[in-house]
C-alpha cells in the first residue's frame, strides 16, 4: 500500500519544535559552513516509506546533498528524491536487482565499499538494510541515523530463516554469521549514532556496543485534523505481514463482534479475508484524502505490531484521536497512556479483547486536543533540530 503524502518541494526548512526559530536557523548556517560536501546513504530506494520520508527531510536542510545507494528506481521514490544526484552500487547491474535486491545482501559490503566517497565532509547513512559500512576520508564527519539494526541479522533472524525455502535454511548460518562480524566491525567506522527511538536506542546497544542519541522521524503532521463526526469503526492500517499482527485485530473483534475497518494488503491478505466475521471490513488501499479522512472519523486506532518507531499512531494523534497499542517498541514513545491512548501488554486475542473493553471504558475521557498536542512533539521541525544538534 503506498500513500504518497504530499511534500514541498525546494529547500525551503520549516523550523519548529525544539529550540527557537532563530536559534536553530543560526545553528543551519554553522552546519551548512561546516560541511560543504555532504553525501547520503541509504540502503535502496526502490518505495517511499518512513526511511526514505527521513531522506526527504535531510535533502531540506542539505539540499545540495548528493545520494549513494544500492538500488534505485525512480519511478517509485518522490519527484524530491528523483531530482537529485543518485550514484548506486554495483548492485543496480545485478540481474533482477530492482525486485529482488534483498537476495544480494551477502554482496552488499562489498557494494558499499566500494563507493567512492573522497572529498565529502558529511556523510549521513541511513540505516535499517546496509548503509553504515562506507569507507570515508579520514577526516570526514559519519553520522549514522538508525532505523533499525539489520532485523533479518539480530533480533529477526529465525522467523526469517524459518519463512524461507530449505536452500537459503541451508546456507543463512554460515553466510549470516559473516555478516553479522562484517556489521559489527563496520560499527567502529561511525562518528555518531542517532536511533530513531528508546527501542531501537537499545538495540543499537545491544548490537553494536554504541551510545547513541534519540532524534525521532519527522511526521508531517499538519497535513491531518481532526473530525466533529465519528464514526464507529475502529481501524487498523499496514501491510499485511505476520509480524505486524493483523491477525490479531481480525480475531478480536471477530470475538467482539464490533466494527473494524483493515485498511492494507500483502501476503496475508486472502487469510485475512477469510478469516473476517460480518463486523470486520478489509480494504486494499486508500488514495491519501481518504486515508486521512479514516484517521479523522475512526472510534480508535488499533496498533498491534512491535514497531521500531511508527508514523501512522502519530499521524492518527494529530488527527486528533487516540491509540490502542501494544505495549512494546516505539509506541512507548509516542503514546502517552491515559491521554492520548491505552496500551495491552502482549500480542494475544485475549489481551486485544481486553484492552478493547478498557479503551471502551476510558474513551468518554479522551481528549482530541491532547492528541494533536502530543502529535506536534514529532513535527519536522523537531527531527531538524535533533539532527542540527547531533552534528555541533
Amino acid at each position: 500500500m503506498l500513500n504518497f503524502r504530499p511534500v514541498a518541494a525546494g529547500p525551503a526548512l520549516a523550523l519548529s519544535g525544539l529550540g527557537e526559530a532563530g536559534e536553530d536557523s543560526a545553528l543551519l548556517e554553522g552546519v551548512r559552513q561546516r560541511y560543504r560536501k555532504i553525501a547520503i546513504v541509504h540502503y535502496w530506494l526502490v518505495t517511499m516509506r518512513g526511511g526514505e520520508r527521513v531522506i526527504e527531510r535531510l535533502l531540506h536542510l542539505f539540499p545540495g546533498a548528493d545520494i549513494f545507494t544500492h538500488v534505485y528506481d525512480p519511478a517509485r521514490v518522490s519527484r524530491l528524491i528523483a531530482g537529485q544526484k543518485v550514484t548506486t552500487s554495483f548492485i543496480q547491474k545485478l540481474p533482477g536487482a530492482r525486485r529482488h535486491y534483498q537476495k544480494y545482501l551477502p554482496l552488499m559490503p562489498m557494494a558499499l565499499e566500494e563507493l567512492d566517497l573522497r572529498g565529502y565532509d558529511l556523510v549521513i547513512s541511513s540505516e535499517s538494510g546496509p548503509a553504515k559500512g562506507v569507507i570515508t576520508d579520514p577526516d570526514a564527519m559519519h553520522l549514522c541515523y538508525v532505523h533499525s539494526p539489520m532485523r533479518y541479522l539480530w533480533d529477526h533472524y529465525h522467523q526469517y530463516r524459518e519463512s524461507t525455502g530449505a536452500i537459503n535454511r541451508a546456507v543463512m548460518p554460515f553466510l549470516f554469521h559473516r555478516l553479522r562480524t562484517w556489521d559489527v566491525a563496520s560499527a567502529s567506522r561511525v562518528d555518531r549514532y542517532v536511533a530513531n527511538s528508546h527501542f531501537i536506542q537499545r538495540r543499537i546497544e545491544r548490537a553494536w556496543a554504541k551510545p547513541s542519541t534519540v532524534v525521532h522521524p519527522p511526521v508531517d503532521v499538519g497535513l491531518f485534523a481532526a473530525s466533529a463526526a465519528i464514526d464507529a469503526n475502529y481501524l487498523w492500517v499496514g501491510q499485511l505481514v505476520s509480524y505486524k499482527r493483523p491477525d490479531l485485530a481480525v480475531q478480536a473483534f471477530n470475538r467482539l463482534r464490533l466494527p473494524l475497518t483493515v485498511v492494507g494488503d500483502g501476503p496475508m491478505a486472502n487469510q485475512l479475508r477469510r478469516m473476517a466475521g460480518p463486523t470486520v471490513t478489509i480494504i486494499p488501499r486508500l488514495d491519501f484524502a481518504s486515508l486521512r479522512a479514516h484517521y479523522a472519523r475512526c472510534r480508535g486506532f488499533v496498533f498491534t505490531a512491535e514497531e521500531d518507531f511508527g508514523i501512522v499512531p502519530v499521524e492518527v494523534m494529530a488527527s486528533g484521536r487516540p491509540i490502542l497499542a501494544l505495549r512494546k517498541g516505539g509506541a512507548l514513545d509516542t503514546v502517552v497512556e491515559g491521554q492520548t491512548g491505552l496500551f495491552f501488554d502482549e500480542q494475544s486475542v485475549d489481551a486485544l479483547v481486553d484492552g478493547v473493553a478498557r479503551f471502551e471504558a476510558w474513551l468518554p475521557h479522551f481528549d482530541p486536543e491532547a492528541a494533536v498536542r502530543r502529535a506536534a512533539r514529532f513535527s519536522p521541525g523537531a527531527f531538524d533540530s535533533g539532527i542540527l544538534r547531533s552534528l555541533v
